[in-house]
């Protein structure tokens, strides 16, 4: 058993600390909203703090994840903050999709003071957080990452050191410029079909057992033929994401041509009123 803590309760964090004390670790939890933690320890046990810094104390293991960069720093920093009750020689592993820089900023923040930082993102979306099986992407030191893993593993199918502070987040970005473009191409693919008087389930059924065969595709088709969106990663999170990676694309020098352009119809979706909608509703703008 590891003492350990677990700031942010959103949808990922609520199962993925839910995990960790169905493990045996010793969990204490604090959320932004007190009531989400109370409803957390009446579910799971361990205990709960009024702030970032008092979940954090004590802990050998903190990890966090919340909405984005600013988010971040707000549980981190201050008096109240993450860093504030962490001890040398802890390690503190942020699960929040957030940018590369913030991920640095954090680390060296931490390394001041003898924290060992490991940035965390994680894939798989809120049925992966609630059944356990997410990918973490992780950029640190092996040897923190040797201690964190076995707690990360508590609600993971995979977590993969990748490099340096910073290389999870990188690695998500990764992932979400890849996800986006097959959303897309999945959105016109079933259009097509369906403005071609297909059968479009069984047109499903048969190119997913072929080179066409994708996640999204087993996991998402279904429910697209059906205009049905209230199944996973929400359109402004999605949005958030790939405006990290374009942000880091400008950087690094990479070109993004069918990101930016499946951004900009995220945006349409947006506009649409979708703002809430999964990630698959890009067929909207096909459709209607």
């Amino acid at each position: 058993m590891t003492k350990t803590a677990f700031i942010g309760l959103g949808v990922m964090g609520y199962p993925m600390a839910g995990h960790k004390a169905k493990a045996g670790h010793d969990v204490t939890v604090y959320n932004r909203t007190a009531a989400k933690a109370e409803k957390w320890v009446q579910e799971y046990g361990g205990a709960m703090s009024e702030t970032p810094r008092g979940a954090a104390e004590g802990a050998d293991i903190v990890c966090a994840c919340v909405g984005n960069d600013d988010d971040l720093r707000s549980v981190v920093y201050g008096d109240d903050g993450i860093l504030a009750g962490m001890a040398s020689g802890t390690v503190f592993i942020d699960h929040t999709t957030a940018s590369a820089d913030v991920a640095r900023e954090v680390g060296a923040k931490a390394a001041e003071q003898g924290v060992q930082f490991l940035d965390g993102p994680v894939s798989g979306g809120q049925a992966g957080a609630e059944n356990g099986k997410l990918t973490v992407m992780v950029g640190g030191e092996q040897s923190a990452f040797d201690r964190a893993e076995p707690v990360a593993q508590c609600y993971a199918q995979a977590v993969t050191l990748l490099g340096p502070v910073g290389s999870g987040q990188l690695c998500k970005m990764v992932s979400q410029i890849c996800i986006a473009g097959l959303v897309q191409g999945l959105s016109e693919g079933i259009a097509f079909g369906q403005k071609a008087g297909l059968d479009v389930n069984k047109v499903i059924d048969v190119i997913s057992k072929g080179a066409a065969q994708s996640w999204q595709m087993e996991n998402r088709a279904p429910t697209m033929i059906k205009d049905e969106f209230e199944f996973g990663f929400a359109v402004d999170w999605m949005r958030k994401d790939l405006g990290i990676c374009l942000a880091e694309a400008n950087n690094n020098g990479a070109r993004l041509p069918v990101t930016a352009l499946v951004d900009q119809f995220y945006s349409a979706v947006q506009n649409k009123g979708g703002r809430r909608w999964d990630t698959s509703s890009l067929i909207r703008l096909l459709n209607d």
